[in-house]
């Protein structure tokens, strides 16, 4: 004891923050702890968790066997109506859990609005309102059709998709051909270039990519989103790489299956402007790969994050189709000139099965330009990363992040440790004006909510 307090003392605080600025202040050695409290869940499904640890860690192992097994492959394209499971000519597809015309939000509603103008249902936005509100019309998510889209992710029956197929399992995963950014239909937006834009991508970008796709057969998407967080995509909000790869990859087939030579010159160039094209593809990679693992009972792995700008949704391996939701929250975001956070949309989306399945803020490392959306420094991207290994169940054995010595990069969210460690996931995103009509107003990053994850481990354990 006499010679503890003959030496310089060195302090481990843990707790409030203040204390340690004390300290700072005196000229006391100190290392601030990251601790925090977990998740209040029910005692009862707590109690639960721990004599059924040995059951979920099996489940877990097997669930994350599949997810890392999948080879997402890019082998066709078609109309939603002809090949996504259970479209109707009078249903829509949206992100995030189940809502309501009545609980949607704006960009949503003008999603849907501008989608009833492209199938020729509505002859202008007031009729189409009135459609949308009428009963005759159905929603149902996206993710429920073995589908993805990004922001409001409206797909409507005459919209052209992409079909990914998990060659290891057999699953297929579905997504629409993505926009590019600004005034578009996944932002909301519905005036009548939103409208000229997509029937162009019907009929001319569609089957311009369809026979070019057919010529090649498939395309390896987890090939080439493997070189593209080497090359400083994280695939979420930056996928200028993986575009680019693509596009590569595509070219040369479009060029020899295309005899109008200025329809070529079109739609490559509608490609090599759109950064973003291959936001919707890496989508559906993921969703592929996730859904290998539905329905592993007791499994605690998160296999979809998804919000419909009302409401944050989650499900479990071991839990099926059942979603367990939240508020959705607002980014911190960069927002476009003119706009404020007090514009933003709660977060919207199906993109967030990026992050599920190991990329997007997950894989934020790889692209630490991401960061500069709120302020942050290429520091910041490591630590977000960094942090996202402790609610995960492995490291990826394909994605790798070459700043952290190319290791594997943090997949397979465990709802378990989301609530034991009270560390929620970390996303990156667009933002959607709150109104309808008006498209993108910024990009940021958020952390998911966390009352998803409470009532999924409730529902999980109950």
């Amino acid at each position: 004891m006499t010679d503890l307090f003959q030496r310089e003392l060195s302090v481990v605080n843990i707790g409030l923050s203040s204390f340690k600025e004390s300290f700072d202040r005196n000229g006391i050695k100190s290392i601030q702890v990251d601790f925090r409290p977990g998740l209040a869940v029910s005692g009862k499904s707590k109690d639960n968790s721990k004599t059924l640890e040995a059951q979920v860690n099996v489940a877990n192992e097997e669930a994350m066997k599949r997810i890392l097994a999948a080879r997402p492959m890019l082998i066709g394209m078609g109309r939603a109506l002809d090949l996504i499971p259970g479209m109707k000519k009078n249903l829509l597809l949206h992100a995030g859990p189940p809502v309501t015309w009545e609980r949607m939000c704006g960009p949503m509603k003008g999603g849907v609005i501008g989608a009833l103008l492209y199938e020729g249902l509505a002859k202008d936005d007031a009729q189409a309102e009135k459609l949308a509100a009428s009963g005759e019309i159905e929603y149902s998510p996206c993710h429920e059709h073995s589908a993805v889209g990004p922001m409001a992710g409206i797909i409507s029956p005459s919209m052209p998709v992409f079909v990914v197929k998990n060659e290891t399992f057999g699953n297929v995963a579905y997504c629409t051909q993505n926009e590019g950014l600004g005034k578009v239909l996944r932002y909301g937006a519905y005036g009548e270039d939103v409208v000229k834009r997509l029937k162009w991508m019907e009929t001319v970008l569609f089957p311009v990519l369809h026979a070019a796709i057919q010529k090649l057969g498939r395309i390896d998407l987890k090939t080439l989103i493997a070189q593209a967080l080497h090359m400083g995509d994280e695939v979420h909000n930056r996928n200028r790489a993986a575009t680019s790869l693509f596009y590569r990859a595509l070219a040369p087939a479009i060029v020899e299956t295309t005899q109008d030579r200025q329809i070529a010159v079109d739609v490559l160039n509608f490609i090599n402007s759109n950064d973003h094209f291959f936001l919707n593809l890496s989508m559906a990679a993921a969703k592929c790969a996730l859904q290998a693992a539905e329905g592993i009972s007791h499994s605690s792995i998160v296999i979809t994050m998804s919000r419909n700008g009302t409401e944050f949704g989650v499900q479990l391996a071991g839990t099926g189709s059942k979603w367990f939701t939240g508020p959705a929250p607002v980014p911190d975001a960069l927002y476009f000139k003119g706009y404020t956070k007090d514009d933003a949309n709660p977060d919207i989306g199906d993109s967030a099965i990026t992050e599920t399945a190991g990329l997007g803020g997950f894989a934020i490392a790889a692209s630490p330009a991401i960061v500069q959306f709120v302020g942050g420094r290429a520091e910041d991207a490591l630590n977000y990363t960094l942090q996202m290994y402790e609610i995960t169940a492995a490291e990826n054995n394909v994605y790798q992040i070459p700043s952290l010595d190319f290791r594997g990069t943090p997949t397979g969210i465990d709802v378990r440790k989301v609530v034991d460690k009270n560390i929620l996931p970390f996303i990156d995103t667009g933002v959607a004006h709150k109104k309808p009509g008006i498209g993108q107003v910024g990009a940021g990053v958020l952390s998911a909510p966390p009352e998803p994850f409470i009532r999924a481990f409730e529902g999980l354990f109950s």
